[in-house]
């Protein structure tokens, strides 16, 4: 009877695994090329209510109607760069994981590089500014006596 009921469990776990194993949207086309066009494009697009998830990834349900119309205009034959287009004009450059460099997304392409520099900037003007001021981190001569004492072992307390 236990072997009758471990072989069931197992079973039952391993049933979705395919499901596991294809993602979110496990839709299968009759053509292989149809498919990798929509696997490509699921991992172009983005989810644009998801934190930096594609449309592959992504299972919220405005992911699931861009997956539909994504399917439904690749079988009404729709080539790619009309469907990320279509995508675009609907929801912005922002549904694209590469946007163009454009006015609208510089930036987007930009901005890391130039919150890099003003971090830098200001690391540098801080160092900048301490060693004009001649701050350094002073000892006095009592605080230097206790540490050899208690490097050499001399002070239990």
């Amino acid at each position: 009877m236990m072997k009758k009921t471990t072989w069931l469990l197992l079973l039952l776990l391993a049933a979705p695994i395919p499901a596991w194993t294809q993602g979110v949207d496990p839709t299968r086309f009759d053509d292989p090329a149809l498919e990798a066009r929509y696997r490509d494009l699921l991992h172009e697009l983005r989810c644009t209510v998801c934190q930096n998830q594609s449309l592959a990834d992504s299972n919220a349900g405005l992911a699931r109607d861009l997956r539909r119309e994504v399917r439904e205009q690749l079988r009404a034959g729709v080539s790619d760069a009309r469907i990320t287009e279509y995508m675009v004009a609907r929801y912005g450059d922002f549904v694209l994981y590469r946007p163009p460099l454009s006015g609208r997304t510089l930036l987007l392409w930009t901005g890391p590089f130039l919150l890099l520099a003003l971090g830098l900037g200001a690391l540098l003007l801080v160092a900048r500014q301490s060693r004009r001021a001649g701050v350094r981190p002073t000892v006095d001569a009592a605080a230097r006596e206790r540490a050899r004492r208690l490097l050499e072992g001399e002070d239990k307390a």
